[in-house]
């Protein structure tokens, strides 16, 4: 049996990276059962460390759930209550030191594979971050959805039909003073 193939939306991986921007806004469409199989497929196929293959991820789409770990920090993760779907991103740190670099890599993965599909998303940063009351924001995610003490949460993606328009990036304002080539040279400079 032949899997399913997305008619792309984007040209190219340029087109795809120029176009995605971080959508904080949704609309309250549901999110196609095999779109979300195809994010995780990403997620899943992102290159870790020595393959150690550290994350988990937690699907959350319950409304009362997503408004929870909306208040997981003081502020900057209200969008995950308005999603339609969260990929709370972690990993078990035991399996590998840059286990940050690895969540990192498939939260990013998520990202693309959804803008290919015509979703939004936005990354909500949860290590090092904090409640109103001091709490870290991981240890309140941990509480919500029962995660072991032993897995650490990297961020959430939260993601859905965009319910508002961004321009593509402008190429144009690109910093290429901060390309260097051959070492490190601060008057270089490309036209």
């Amino acid at each position: 049996m032949a899997s399913r193939r997305p008619v792309s939306l984007m040209e190219n991986l340029h087109d795809l990276m120029t176009n995605r921007r971080s959508i904080r806004r949704f609309t309250q469409a549901s999110i196609p059962a095999e779109d979300v199989k195809l994010i995780m497929e990403a997620a899943l196929m992102a290159p870790t460390s020595k393959s150690s293959r550290p994350w988990h991820f937690v699907l959350v789409d319950d409304r009362n759930t997503l408004e929870r770990l909306s208040q997981c920090r003081q502020a900057g993760s209200g969008p995950i209550a308005k999603c339609r779907l969260a990929v709370v991103v972690c990993a078990d740190s035991s399996l590998t030191g840059p286990w940050i670099e690895d969540a990192t890599i498939a939260a990013t993965y998520i990202q693309l594979q959804a803008q290919d599909l015509g979703l939004g998303s936005v990354w909500i940063q949860v290590r090092d971050r904090f409640d109103a009351e001091g709490v870290p924001a991981d240890e309140n995610i941990q509480g919500i959805l029962g995660i072991p003490d032993t897995i650490s949460v990297e961020c959430v993606v939260a993601i859905g039909y965009p319910d508002e328009t961004k321009n593509p990036q402008n190429l144009e304002k690109l910093l290429w003073e901060r390309v260097h080539i051959g070492g490190w040279n601060p008057e270089q400079t490309q036209a």
